[in-house]
């Protein structure tokens, strides 16, 4: 079940940046709700109950209600401001929607099945996601809360682009309609692991290969010793006698 946000906002007449300090001081967030063709209207929002509300993810990504002065409207939200370091929102854009016009959104991608993916359980990968949300284009009612990644079956060095996404009805990604295909998620070995290996690789090597200079090296030992054993025993018995003398 799709979650539904209510949001209650008085009109406001009082524009500026010194009006906008007095509504945050009394507790209100400052707002602009603008599109369909109708002239931009100025709201405040209770700022307590906004927080409250964009403690959910769907917030970002639902078509919301927003209730001035007994009216309701159908907005999105398209922009939001936040103090640099305290939590307090500064400012929020609302956008109009109409049934019939198609909206761009950024959605948030759910990935699932990570742990489970061959290249992470069996190859020892990581999971490195690339991209954790997209800007696609609908008609309000096909709007999607967030778009599912399954990364069950990815084996290591595999990823998976934006053509790979599963779509609902309706729905198209923007970045594909410009011909950009991004990755979305790979599987990789880390660089780290990758160094260690090669070291234990290259030392095994060259302990192998000095291994085989000593063997080499007793062999020709071993032989210089038998043919000058073999030299001796040819020798007359007078020349070794004379040998023996001297």
């Amino acid at each position: 079940m799709k979650t539904t946000f209510t949001l209650s906002a008085e009109a406001r007449n009082d524009v500026g940046k010194g009006a906008s300090r007095r509504l945050r001081r009394a507790g209100k967030v400052p707002a602009i709700i603008y599109g369909t063709g109708k002239e931009p209207k100025t709201v405040c929002i209770d700022h307590t109950a906004l927080l409250r509300a964009l403690e959910n993810e769907s917030f970002y990504s639902r078509i919301l209600t927003l209730a001035t002065d007994g009216k309701e409207e159908k907005v999105v939200l398209k922009d939001l401001q936040r103090h640099p370091y305290k939590p307090r929102i500064l400012h929020l854009d609302l956008l109009r929607i109409s049934e019939s016009e198609k909206l761009s959104m950024r959605i948030p991608l759910h990935f699932k099945g990570g742990d489970v993916a061959p290249g992470v359980k069996l190859g020892g990968g990581l999971v490195s996601h690339l991209i954790n949300e997209v800007e696609i284009r609908c008609l309000p009612a096909d709007l999607p809360e967030f778009i599912e990644v399954d990364l069950s079956k990815l084996e290591l060095n595999q990823a998976l682009h934006l053509s790979d996404l599963q779509l609902t009805k309706g729905v198209e990604l923007v970045d594909l309609l410009h011909g950009e295909n991004k990755t979305v998620v790979t599987v990789y070995i880390p660089r780290a692991v990758e160094e260690e290996v090669a070291p234990v690789v290259a030392a095994e090597g060259e302990a192998a290969a000095a291994e085989g200079a000593a063997a080499e090296g007793a062999e020709a030992k071993e032989g210089a010793a038998a043919g000058a054993e073999a030299k001796e025993k040819g020798k007359p018995a007078s020349e070794k006698k004379g040998k023996e003398k001297d």
